[in-house]
């Protein structure tokens, strides 16, 4: 009878804790499915918005029937020439006399020579082929033109 009354006296009955309100018992465990349910709103909006965020330069690029490329590891360095005649590389715009300079500190820290080239196809041929000639003697001996697939076939 002792022993009850300690029981009582501590607030602990059959080893369960017991809250001084109501008599309800405190809620030891945690509730993960409101954090689930927000995780997975996360989820589907970022999944949603991933592909908009893909910035590029408007090029109307000519169609050809080549196939594509395989992929690397390494991210390919790429040379825009837009149809306004301007040079951007990736997404910094450059003027041409800067082109072989910036070129080469580029080529000192790149372990692959591949440049990818996207010229606008309303470009002429003499320029395009100016840009390969510094490229070239940039360092870059792997030029790679890129192209639209579906073009004609010259069957």
């Amino acid at each position: 009878m002792a022993g009850s009354s300690l029981q009582k006296a501590s607030g602990r009955t059959g080893g369960r804790r017991q809250s001084k309100r109501n008599g309800h018992r405190l809620m030891s465990e945690i509730n993960v499915t409101p954090f689930v349910d927000v995780m997975l709103v996360l989820l589907i909006i970022f999944m949603v918005a991933a592909p908009l965020l893909t910035v590029g330069v408007e090029i109307e690029l000519p169609k050809t029937a080549a196939k594509a490329l395989p992929s690397e590891k390494e991210q390919p360095l790429e040379l825009n020439l837009t149809g306004d005649k301007e040079l951007l590389l990736q997404e910094s715009k450059i003027e041409f006399e800067e082109l072989i300079p910036k070129l080469k500190l580029v080529a000192k820290e790149r372990m692959d020579d591949r440049i990818f080239l996207r010229a606008d196809g309303t470009n002429d041929y003499a320029t395009v082929m100016q840009i390969m000639g510094a490229l070239n003697r940039a360092g870059f001996n792997s030029i790679s033109l890129v192209t639209d697939g579906g073009g004609p076939t010259l069957d």
